[in-house]
């Protein structure tokens, strides 16, 4: 029988790069650049909450880590050090394969040691917990953004959503898109090099895992400010080519989670160097709307000049 050191030592002990102790004592050591702070963020996957149950082992190892390296990457910073806890309902030598395998693709992609964690039986969780490293007083946070601001998404927001409806309501996608969408869902990718790229430029920033409308609301709290948002700029043809529908396209734009791109505020004189960074990234970066007073609250602007009021609402594990 497997025993849980068994278990860690076979698939979980593999080279680090920049980890004095990794696995295998109390705790891990570590040394921090000098004129850095650490940046930590923990996340988990729970079974029926997050994924389904038959989901691709290999897939949930990488989208376990890529999840917190999209938070990482939403404050401007370098994703180093990781620790995984996992509880298993048993000691599956397959599952387990394919799931360290996922998890170290990840790894070896953004450059993440693993360092430690847990494991134990219980009912399938997957909680990762996640350090990295930003120059003291450059990371981006909620609370920089000022009225007036430019408002951007990266990516392509809504494709995850697609997916997951695909899946679990049967939705048909067109065929040239479906295998897109799904990736979205089961293989997020961090923006790691956008978030890099915007210290100095983006005035306050966060990843969308509850969706654009939920987590977009998360800033302009932080930031006490309101939001217009343009019919016309939000990036929907893909999604409405993919389902063909264009409600449901614009409810997974809006309302979608688990896209894990990155949404930003900007002032107005940083467009053409954002313009820059979209090219030289090979990555779309969409300019959706602006930052208003407080006062003005959430809208959404028509092609015609209708303004109407939006529902700041996202994706609550205790809603839902």
């Amino acid at each position: 029988m497997t025993s849980e050191f068994d278990l860690i030592r076979r698939h979980f002990t593999r080279p680090t790069r920049h980890t004095d102790l990794a696995g295998g004592d109390d705790a891990a050591l570590w040394q921090t650049t000098p004129g850095h702070q650490m940046v930590v963020s923990t996340d988990m996957l729970v079974e029926g909450r997050h994924f389904f149950a038959d989901a691709d082992p290999a897939d949930l190892g990488w989208k376990s880590l890529a999840v917190n390296v999209s938070d990482i990457a939403a404050m401007g910073a370098t994703p180093r050090w990781a620790l995984l806890a996992l509880a298993l309902p048993d000691a599956d030598a397959d599952w387990l394969t394919g799931f360290a395998d996922g998890f170290y693709a990840c790894a070896e992609a953004f450059d993440v040691d693993l360092v430690g964690g847990d494991t134990t039986r219980g009912p399938r969780n997957l909680s990762v917990t996640i350090c990295g490293e930003v120059p003291t007083g450059t990371a981006i946070r909620r609370d920089g953004a000022h009225a007036g601001d430019d408002l951007w998404i990266s990516g392509q927001p809504g494709r995850a959503a697609l997916a997951l409806w695909h899946l679990r309501d049967q939705l048909p996608l067109d065929p040239a898109h479906r295998d897109t969408c799904l990736a979205a869902l089961l293989r997020p990718q961090p923006r790691v090099a956008l978030g890099l790229a915007l210290r100095g430029v983006a005035s306050a920033m966060l990843d969308v895992s509850d969706g654009l409308l939920g987590d977009l609301g998360h800033l302009l709290d932080a930031s006490a400010v309101g939001a217009r948002i343009s019919a016309t700029q939000l990036p929907e043809a893909a999604l409405i080519t993919a389902c063909g529908d264009a409600a449901r396209a614009r409810q997974a734009c809006l309302s979608g989670g688990d896209d894990y791109e990155l949404l930003f505020a900007a002032p107005a004189a940083q467009r053409n160097t954002i313009a820059r960074l979209s090219a030289s990234l090979a990555l779309p970066l969409h300019h959706i709307g602006s930052l208003t007073p407080p006062s003005d609250g959430l809208t959404l602007l028509a092609a015609d000049g209708t303004r109407t009021p939006l529902t700041r609402r996202g994706f609550d594990h205790f809603s839902a």
